[in-house]
């Protein structure tokens, strides 16, 4: 893997450092020459969550983002409350208040799930097959696919 195919950067959990993650996603993937809507939805997600319900005061949330050979684009945020984890949205729910974020993270990416990280943090990751990204179908069939594994990306 190339340096070049991965961004790693650390942001303020606050609103404006979700806001960055998610145009900083824009802008690395357009030089990636890779598309971006449905990447930056979910990055916008995940940061937002990290921001609404990870944030310890005085800790950062870090934003990762890696670009396999096959195409595959793969995002990790990372926040600092490791016991508070996301749970996979109910279909029962559709008029309860909040949870609709991990709905689209799930809409979009082929496979997403929640690992503990160092510290006591915990990474939220999903993973967009390239034929979604370039709008030629979806990846219906592999959805539903083990949300556990593959653990955050090691450096």
């Amino acid at each position: 893997m190339n340096e070049k195919s991965r961004l790693r950067i650390q942001l303020s959990a606050t609103r404006r450092g979700a806001r960055l993650a998610r145009l900083l996603t824009e802008r690395q993937l357009d030089e990636w020459g890779m598309p971006f809507e449905e990447a930056t939805q979910v990055v916008a997600e995940l940061a937002a969550n990290a921001v609404l319900h990870g944030r310890v005061p005085g800790r950062d949330f870090r934003l990762e983002l890696l670009r396999r050979d096959d195409g595959t684009l793969r995002v990790e945020v990372t926040d600092a409350r490791g016991e508070r984890r996301p749970r996979a949205p109910e279909a029962s729910a559709e008029l309860t208040d909040g949870g609709r974020g991990l709905r689209i993270v799930a809409a979009y990416a082929h496979q997403w799930g929640v690992v503990d990280a160092p510290a006591g943090a915990k990474t939220v990751w999903a993973e967009l097959k390239r034929p979604f990204l370039a709008g030629m179908g979806s990846a219906e069939t592999d959805r539903g696919a083990d949300r556990t594994v593959p653990g955050p990306l090691q450096c």
